[in-house]
């Protein structure tokens, strides 16, 4: 007698041993006919050792035989059969999991090994694998965690009854369709979910492959600059409406830049790079257009043209320090605008404090006396840190 178990990796089919357990078969294919099995998960897999299933709980605690189901939970389990003795000799036996009183109810297991001589005398076997060896070897080598628990979630789908020679018991439960599944099922959890692909890169090509890796590394780089302070934000993007221009003679200027670049439009701003110290120029430049169609005019017709006695290269610019710091002179023009607020109003509160008015002759007075210098002087040093945390904070 046969029974078909679909799992979501692959299917499996047991040959019960019916004349030597009758009372284990008669279980196990009554479950199967009542779709017990369905969507349980499989618990547990010890890797060369066995896998386990058959709780609907799956929880390894739950779980109760065809009797339990039929008559109450005084029926829940019942006894194991040991006579004759049937032995865990090979690979794929099926065995009912022992409940530590010698007694089973709706949980098995499935041998990956031969010979486990251990599991004789305390777990009843009644089946073995017939078909899908296969589907055997791949949960095997499923990766799991410290107490056996598989990452992914691996489950029975279906259980077919292909031969089933003991008559229906009455009012069994037969459904008339699959149970569906509950929402705890559907609901996110930590597992590897059925439809999710274990390897991102199968059935792609070597060139995606290489593209993906070089956006996840392009991606981690700009990461890393942003950690640094190199970079404002991971996806900043250089301004699209300036240019880069290098191999500048040094003699010219940003004013002869402006006037020839002039006549593909609006410059907002542009600017020869020089050295701090010496002021000379370091013979490049960045232009900026009012419009990104001006800046890819420039670009197509300016490139390798002569300026005094020069060819020029001419690129779109893939700096960001421009967005930096204009950010950085709007918000330090903003702190700045904050702290003469702050400082006046700290001013009037002291005047009002010791009741001189904030005009007149009397605040005048007040101006000159120790005390309006130590209030100054403490001002004036709040100030300068202040202005000096703005400086690193940009």
């Amino acid at each position: 007698m046969s029974v078909l178990i679909e799992t979501t990796i692959g299917d499996i089919v047991v040959d019960l041993f019916v004349k030597e357990r009758p009372t284990c078969c008669q279980n196990f294919l009554k479950l199967c006919k009542i779709k017990y099995y369905n969507l349980c998960q499989i618990m547990t897999i010890e890797e060369n050792y066995i896998f386990q299933t058959g709780d609907p709980t799956n929880s390894g605690r739950g779980g109760e035989s065809i009797y339990g189901v039929l008559y109450g939970d005084k029926n829940r389990y019942f006894d194991a059969e040991r006579v004759p003795k049937i032995m865990h000799l090979k690979r794929g036996m099926l065995s009912f999991v022992n409940n530590g009183s010698d007694q089973l109810g709706s949980q098995f297991f499935i041998t990956l090994a031969d010979n486990l001589d251990y599991l004789d005398n305390k777990h009843c076997v009644f089946g073995q694998v017939a078909e899908g060896f296969d589907t055997l070897d791949n949960i095997n080598s499923q990766i799991c965690d410290e107490e056996n628990r598989p990452f992914r979630d691996i489950r029975i789908a279906h259980t077919i009854v292909l031969a089933d020679p003991f008559e229906d018991p009455p009012r069994l439960p037969i459904p008339s369709r699959s149970p569906s599944p509950q929402l705890e099922m559907i609901q996110a959890t930590n597992k590897i979910a059925l439809d999710e692909k274990l390897d991102e890169d199968e059935g792609k090509t070597a060139e995606e492959i290489k593209k993906e890796l070089e956006q996840k590394e392009m991606r981690a780089q700009a990461q890393i600059l942003e950690i640094v302070g190199d970079l404002h934000y991971a996806d900043e993007k250089p301004p699209d409406n300036v240019l880069f221009v290098c191999k500048l003679n040094p003699v010219t200027t940003s004013e002869d830049l402006e006037m020839i670049f002039s006549r593909f439009g609006d410059i907002v701003e542009c600017e020869v790079i020089k050295d701090r110290r010496t002021g000379d120029s370091l013979q490049y430049a960045f232009i900026e257009f009012a419009k990104p169609e001006q800046c890819e005019a420039a670009y197509l017709k300016m490139d390798n043209v002569l300026i005094d006695d020069r060819r020029i290269h001419v690129d779109f610019s893939q700096s960001v320090a421009k967005n930096y710091t204009w950010k950085k002179q709007k918000q330090q023009m903003h702190y700045i605008k904050m702290l003469l607020i702050r400082q006046q109003s700290e001013i009037n509160g002291r005047y009002q404090s010791v009741g001189i008015p904030i005009v007149g002759s009397s605040s005048k007075r007040y101006r000159q006396t120790k005390e309006w210098k130590i209030l100054k002087h403490r001002l004036t040093t709040k100030a300068t840190s202040l202005g000096r945390s703005l400086a690193f904070a940009f």
